[in-house]
């Protein structure tokens, strides 16, 4: 029996890899949809390695991207991302990509979705279909075509490229693009104090900003927040640990009935981060980040395991959590404001800024910004065996 083809792109956005595909070339039913979109990432692998499809065999490069035309008449597009879990028949559509955002925009305009100019810059606007939200995209052209090659250098990727700037608008809304109880604060405090049976008592920033994240001081963690990928992941102990914060703050966000729930059914969402003050390191790439080149360290985990570089989001409610006196990020500050706040991470070092105002007693984020790229890495079609589309 012949495969089912499937037009889709292969693209890189941010430190982040996926595949893409038109709405319209998908099935419109979500578990018809998932059982391919599974299929074509090569999951659930009990190897863990993707190796009968399209996913990378990380929480980086196991995503998936949906782009159609918007639904909304302030938009040119709705996007809707795919988290897969590599193990698991569970794709997790409760969040964003930040990063791949990056590369919604271009896909866009070569699908045909965007009307865009001829050289100079195309104004992307982009309806974030999981977190109802919207996001500008900058996308450079150059003689009809999205620029890709370009000098713009971003730690976590190898090669230069070209700059693709990204305003997230109203960033602290939640989910349903209203602003949650207590403001952007779920509890509608800056910390809290969580208590995770089995760990005792940490102190805690839960917050919705691009995506619900989670932020705990290193020290917390018995963790200097210098550390890379291998010290982390190679450490189940601790792992086992940042999951269970992560599992009932997000109980405590509203996002899950039982911490149990969360760990099967959410493993995206929200993610957990730790910071501490600057500690010079060797990032990944051999590079030397000096203390005094940073605001502060952070590090956050990704569908259970460490990031290689960070997550988009996760820089988004950095910069948030950073402008926003009180928090576990912005106490690392000495109550300034870093606008725009500069941080190291396993990779090396990253820029990200936040537009904050207080509004009757109440703390509004109106934009974040960021700069990423993104490249086609290949255009054509992804085969599916014909079990898996029925």
């Amino acid at each position: 029996m012949a495969q089912h083809r499937i037009n889709a792109t292969y693209m890189r956005g941010g430190t982040s890899k996926g595949v893409f595909f038109r709405s319209d070339e998908l099935p419109a039913d979500p578990r018809q949809r998932d059982a391919i979109l599974l299929r074509v990432a090569g999951s659930p692998d009990p190897y863990e390695k993707q190796i009968d499809g399209m996913g990378g065999a990380t929480s980086s490069t196991s995503k998936v991207v949906i782009v159609g035309p918007s639904s909304r008449p302030d938009c040119d597009v709705d996007y809707l991302f795919g988290a897969v879990s590599i193990s698991e028949p569970v794709i997790d559509w409760s969040g964003n990509c930040g990063n791949l955002t990056s590369a919604v925009g271009p896909f866009a305009i070569a699908q045909g979705f965007v009307s865009a100019p001829e050289n100079g810059m195309a104004i992307v606007r982009i309806w974030q279909a999981n977190i109802n939200a919207t996001i500008i995209a900058h996308v450079p052209m150059q003689d009809g075509q999205v620029q890709e090659e370009g000098d713009f250098e971003l730690d976590g990727v190898t090669f230069p490229a070209a700059e693709i700037r990204l305003e997230f608008l109203d960033p602290g809304s939640s989910e349903d693009g209203e602003q949650a109880s207590g403001g952007m604060f779920p509890t509608g405090r800056a910390i809290d104090q969580l208590d995770v049976p089995g760990y005792g008592t940490c102190q805690v920033t839960m917050i919705n900003a691009g995506n619900p994240a989670i932020f705990v001081d290193a020290g917390a963690l018995g963790l200097k927040g210098n550390e890379l990928q291998g010290e982390v992941n190679s450490d189940a102990g601790l792992l086992a640990k940042c999951e269970a914060i992560r599992a009932h703050a997000a109980v405590r966000m509203g996002l899950g009935a039982t911490p149990e729930e969360v760990t099967s059914r959410r493993p995206h969402t929200p993610k957990l981060a730790f910071v501490s003050l600057p500690e010079a390191y060797i990032a990944s790439s051999g590079k030397r980040v000096d203390p005094r080149s940073v605001d502060i360290n952070a590090r956050i985990l990704s569908m259970g395991k460490l990031h290689h570089a960070m997550t988009g989001t996760g820089a988004v409610a950095l910069a948030v959590a950073g402008a926003i006196p009180g928090t576990v990020v912005s106490r690392l500050l000495n109550g300034s404001v870093a606008d725009p706040l500069r941080f190291g991470h396993p990779s090396g070092t990253m820029t990200v800024g936040a537009e904050a105002v207080l509004r009757e007693g109440s703390w509004t984020v109106t934009k974040a910004i960021m700069s990423r790229s993104a490249r086609r890495l290949m255009e054509g079609v992804v085969f599916v065996p014909s079990a898996s589309v029925r």
